[in-house]
Parts: structure tokens; sequence; C-alpha cells
């Protein structure tokens, strides 16, 4: 997929980066990847996937804008409040680059139409802040044979991995799957929300974008993704911590 001589410009420092090149622009170009949510983690992911020239971009998402999401959820302003949140990504992917075709999903993803939606697209990158959302893109995601990249924050914490259980691992086995890092379904009880316990809005934006960088990672073949991999983030000590599952 050729580019443009405004694209060759806009992307400059990515065609002279060895691994990506002309070569993983066209792929990136050529892309289709759906953002399961448009807040706190969505919303770096948004950003940086439009910003790297993902040539469709979906979001899924069935909330608004409110005053509250401002602290972290950096592709909605002020004036955005009471917009829905595709509708307000949408404008803010159109602003930042008109070489990506944005796919608004205004719904909430659930197993009853998660296959449907993931169907015309290569990649999930799930932020959803909920057990049962992140579990029903990842069974849709694994019955289309689709990677996921996973990620969840809470309060100062956070963690991101990439699920592909329909790849091998070195050793020829099956790489892990939701069932394989979640193996019993925690009570909601035990989950508090964010609005409970809070969250530092700087923490999303670390995770978020490490999300961002394995999907690209899975686009382009540059690297080694997160697969069978749990990155830990503690912010309140600068610390990171990987866990093999």
């Amino acid at each position: 997929m050729a580019l443009s001589p405004e694209e060759t410009r806009r992307y400059a420092r990515h065609l002279v980066l060895k691994g990506i090149g002309g070569t993983g622009q066209q792929k990136l170009k050529a892309a289709r990847v759906v953002v399961v949510g448009a807040g706190a983690l969505g919303s770096p992911v948004i950003a940086y996937l439009a910003a790297a020239g993902i040539g469709t971009l979906g979001v899924v998402d069935d909330d608004r804008v409110a005053l509250s999401n401002l602290q972290r959820q950096v592709v909605h302003a002020t004036p955005d409040i009471g917009a829905a949140k595709t509708d307000s990504a949408g404008a803010f992917v159109a602003a930042l680059n008109p070489h990506v075709a944005f796919a608004a999903h205004q719904m909430r993803l659930s197993p009853e139409n998660a296959a449907g939606i993931f169907s015309g697209y290569d990649l999930v990158v799930d932020g959803s802040d909920n057990f049962e959302t992140r579990e029903a893109a990842a069974v849709a995601a694994e019955a289309l044979r689709l990677p996921v990249v996973s990620g969840a924050v809470s309060m100062f914490d956070g963690q991101v991995t990439v699920l592909a259980p329909h790849l091998s691992r070195a050793d020829g086995s099956a790489a892990p799957d939701f069932r394989d890092l979640y193996p019993v379904t925690p009570n909601p009880e035990d989950l508090p929300s964010c609005e409970a316990v809070g969250v530092l809005g700087a923490v999303t934006g670390v995770i978020g974008t490490l999300m961002a960088m394995e999907a690209i990672k899975l686009v382009t073949g540059v690297g080694d993704p997160l697969i069978s991999r749990l990155l830990l983030y503690d912010g309140r000590s600068a610390r990171f911590t990987e866990i093999a599952f």
C-alpha cells in the first residue's frame, strides 16, 4: 500500500527507523485495529495508533464524556462533555491524522456482538474496565484467531499482556489464553472500580502507551510481543516486573 508524498513527510521518523521503514509503515497503513473502550487506556492507544498511521481504527464504547473523565482520558476535552466518546474520539483522530479511517461502534461490547464487531479487524486492543467485557473480547478474538493486547490499571499500578492462543511458542505449544491468565472468575465485589479507589491519570498513560507499542509490534512484526508474559508496573516505586504464564 503506497504512501502519498504527504504521508512520507508525516511518517519521516518511522521511515528512517531500522525495523520499521517503508515496509513497516505500509503494514501500519494496511492494518485494521479495533480498540475496546475510549476511556483511560483507550485514549493513549487511540492517540498513538492514529499518529502512527494505522489505516483503519475502530473504537467500541457506549459511554458519554463526563467531567471526571478528563483527569485521564486525554482524547476528550471540556467541550466534549456529554458527547458520545466514540464521536469525541473520532473528532480527535480526524484532527490528528486525516489519513486514518475511523469506525465508531457506539455500543457496549458483549458476548453476543463481539464476534460481529471484531470480524472486520486484524487486531484487538482491549482497554475496557471490567472483567466481563475483557472476557467477551478475549473469547471472541480467540475464535477469530485475532491477537489481543490487554491492559488494566488501578490506583498507582497497571499491567499489560498479549493474548494470542492461535500462535505457537518456541517449544511448539500453544500460547496461553485468557483462562490461563484468569483461571478463576473473580467476584465483582473483589474488583473495586476506579470510582471507588481512584487511579492516577499518568498511570493510564504509561499502560496505554505500552499497549499501543505492543499493537505496533504485532502489526509490523518488529520486536518480541508480550505473548506468555504479563508486564506489571508499580508507579509508586517506578518498577516493572515481568511474570511468565
